[in-house]
């Protein structure tokens, strides 16, 4: 269980770049979905792989169905961006500097809570996007995601 390395692209000598395994991503959910329930508010959890890509994603019993999209891309934009997607609420914001983020990569990239990268040794191997509730309870959530993986020393 912990990070697995992601194959090369044949013909390059590029390194290999580790990546959040299944085991690890399901651990991360687990612990998402016991503070969803603990809060009383069903979830999409999401785990990507460091390129944004899906590993596993769980929607919880009564959870919005537009919350599996926006929760994918929550997770997206954190890998993508290696940052929480709450840090993009103020700069995207008219006359902000990021004014218009939102719009780009196929409207993939969201600017509100609720994403964070997952790092391992300073780099970026996953990222969690979870969505349902409010955004500070999307961020209480993730953030539940992120301290498992972190204790897990993944």
């Amino acid at each position: 269980m912990g990070i697995t390395d992601q194959p090369q692209s044949p013909g390059t000598n590029a390194p290999t770049i580790g990546t959040v395994s299944l085991d690890v991503a399901k651990e991360v959910i687990a612990a998402a979905e016991r503070r969803a329930t603990a809060i009383d508010t069903p979830m999409v959890i999401t785990v990507s792989n460091s390129e944004g890509n899906l590993v596993a994603q769980h929607r919880m019993d009564d959870a919005w169905l537009a919350s599996v999209d926006i929760s994918r891309n929550k997770a997206y934009t954190a890998a993508a961006l290696d940052m929480p997607t709450h840090d993009l609420a103020e700069p995207s914001q008219p006359g902000g500097s990021l004014y218009g983020l939102q719009n780009t990569n196929q409207g993939r990239i969201v600017v509100f809570g609720g994403g964070y990268p997952l790092k391992h040794d300073g780099d970026v191997v996953g990222a969690i996007g979870v969505s349902g509730g409010a955004v500070d309870q999307d961020v209480d959530v993730a953030s539940a995601g992120v301290d498992r993986f972190e204790e897990l020393g993944a």
